[in-house]
């Protein structure tokens, strides 16, 4: 059996010693003061690594079944799930009127990420149902909030996201799902739907799907998308359960990874369902859920990654090959173990700085998520700006970290007995869902770029300038400061180069998207690695925490900034090739 331990001390790092949460001045921050926070993350990660982890496995040999209509889930969900329910965790940073505990988005995100390493496939059907509670949250009419909302919150109803149709994913516009209004007000919604996650199951109640469907009038294109509340059973005006509706589960896919998640095709036959916002304003209802789903997947790209690493360190450290080349550590054994050659320290070196690194993005984009919630129209727009780095880049990086894990088990990595098969093969969907990471780096380049005219990748870098000014005479200068300056450098001059032969010929832009994403990721990361060293020198100096943790934080952190964020260069001249050797080919010599 694989382990994981939750990471407690490291969040606590984050959350405090850098994002400094209990002094924000945000509504409901001066409370998460580091002993209360410490007390929900052990909750948590005693949960996580007690009940969910140990599920992992199960879930992904047994994978879902579909009997008679109704999904089943694998052995133990069903108590897994209702210990999660219980424990109030679905409920952490839902609005109080409707039972949630009102506590910030980063708080949410930090259990999150726990929950996601010890069982991805299971968490699913919680973090769903959260997108959906917050789409109906923002666009939903009282009526509807009243309705849904108090048993999505405790899971006892949950949601889902009805997008991809079998002739369409990312371009929704030729989506065929009809919509036909009645006369209650309520429509009559026809169409199949394909790879909905959490679709159907039995830990819940009631499913509430959220469905993107035409109307009548809309015309052509994304204009004419509507958004629909479709329950799997009817409510009645008391809030108790009707009739079934008419959607069904066509079929269940089998798929790389995630066996433990239901992942279904949803067959929608004169199904009744209600508008959910504006009529054929259906996108801006559903980016709602969308958004804050692809930072949920940048979540899941590096927290499936940190389990992985986690039993690569422990198998480094005990399994026993070879000799040092600077003699033997090991004296009294046959050899010594892994982790004494220099490129398996490469390899957990790789895994350890991008880790750590993401989850201190992770936790920042929430807490700029948080400052949007309380007004902050600069915070909103750059976490807008950086969703799909969050998303791309941290899916694409933990997906690698998840082979590298994979990697140090030599032959061992490749047997499903040892567990490391299925990191990798979970981490693998994180890439591709809730839009593929090509088109997170189509719409960094092509949109959010160009948002508000710029002012939003302005303000990063200005932020990045800033930073690197008031620390510049520092002792962390050489080590840190220095090799930043130079990375946001090579990002700004990669955006003037799409900025100077983007309008001219687009095709240069968008043939350098891909590694601008990864340049702007990396830039981001030693941003992050960059805050992390001042908390963690300004601790040092003042003789408080755990030295030993604080001098290793520095150590991965210099690795970073040594061995990876020089990454950005490569990507830069990419860049600079323009479009010419990315479409010289013509299509018939592939």
């Amino acid at each position: 059996m694989t382990i994981y331990i939750p990471p407690v001390r490291d969040m606590q790092f984050a959350l405090h010693d850098v994002l400094k949460l209990s002094q924000s001045g945000l509504p409901g921050h001066e409370d998460l003061e580091p002993e209360f926070t410490e007390a929900i993350l052990e909750a948590a990660g005693k949960l996580a690594a007690e009940v969910l982890a140990p599920l992992n496995a199960v879930g992904d040999k047994q994978g879902c079944r579909l009997e008679n209509g109704v999904v089943r889930t694998p052995d133990g969900f069903d108590r897994a799930f209702q210990a999660v329910k219980e424990g109030g965790w679905t409920a952490l940073d839902c609005d109080p009127e409707y039972g949630g505990q009102g506590m910030p988005y980063v708080m949410g995100v930090a259990t999150g990420e726990m929950f996601v390493s010890a069982n991805m496939a299971f968490n699913m059907y919680q973090g769903l149902t959260h997108g959906a509670y917050s789409a109906i949250h923002a666009h939903g009419t009282d009526e509807q909030k009243q309705t849904y909302l108090p048993k999505m919150v405790g899971c006892d109803w949950t949601g889902t996201m009805n997008l991809t149709e079998p002739h369409c994913g990312t371009d929704l516009g030729m989506l065929r799902t009809k919509a036909e209004p009645q006369d209650d007000g309520s429509y009559l919604i026809t169409g199949q739907k394909i790879f909905i996650s959490a679709g159907d199951h039995d830990l819940a109640e009631n499913v509430i799907h959220l469905v993107l469907a035409k109307a009548p009038g809309g015309g052509e294109g994304t204009k004419g998308i509507s958004l629909f509340i479709v329950p799997k059973f009817l409510v009645n005006p008391d809030g108790s359960l009707g009739e079934r509706n008419g959607v069904t589960v066509g079929k269940l896919e089998e798929k790389m990874g995630i066996h433990g998640n239901s992942t279904c095709v949803m067959n929608y036959d004169g199904a009744k369902g209600w508008l959910l916002g504006d009529l054929h304003k259906g996108m801006r209802a559903m980016f709602t859920m969308m958004n804050e789903a692809r930072l949920g997947v940048g979540l899941q790209g590096y927290a499936c990654a940190v389990p992985a690493y986690q039993n690569a360190v422990a198998y480094a450290k005990d399994r026993l090959q070879g000799r040092a080349v600077t003699g033997p550590v090991n004296a009294q054994g046959a050899a010594d173990p892994l982790i004494v050659h220099p490129d398996i320290r490469r390899s957990l070196m790789d895994q350890k700085s991008f880790l750590e690194g993401a989850r201190m993005l992770a936790l920042w984009g929430a807490h700029l998520i948080d400052k949007g919630h309380n007004g902050d129209a600069d915070a909103e727009g750059l976490v807008s700006l950086l969703t799909p780095v969050i998303k791309g880049f941290l899916t694409d990086k933990g997906f690698e970290t998840a082979v590298l894990a994979q990697q140090v088990y030599g032959g061992h990595g490749y047997i499903e007995e040892w567990g490391m098969s299925q990191f990798v093969r979970d981490a693998r969907i994180t890439m591709i869902y809730e839009g593929a990471n090509g088109v997170q780096a189509l719409d960094l380049v092509g949109r959010k770029l160009a948002q508000d005219g710029g002012k939003h990748v302005m303000a990063f870098f200005e932020m990045v300038k800033s930073f690197c000014k008031r620390h510049g005479e520092s002792s962390l200068a050489a080590d840190f400061i220095a090799p930043l300056k130079a990375a946001s450098k090579d990002l700004q001059t990669a955006a003037m180069f799409f900025m100077e032969r983007g309008m001219k010929n687009p095709n240069d832009a968008l043939s350098g998207s891909y590694d601008f994403m990864h340049l702007f990721g990396h830039v981001t990361l030693g941003f992050m690695w960059a805050q992390m060293a001042v908390a963690a020198q300004e601790a040092l100096d003042a003789g408080k925490g755990d030295a030993a943790f604080l001098k290793t934080k520095l150590a991965t952190g210099r690795y970073y900034m040594k061995r990876q964020l020089p990454m950005t260069a490569t990507h830069l001249a990419r860049i600079q090739s323009g479009a010419a050797p990315v479409m010289e080919l013509e299509a018939e010599a592939f």
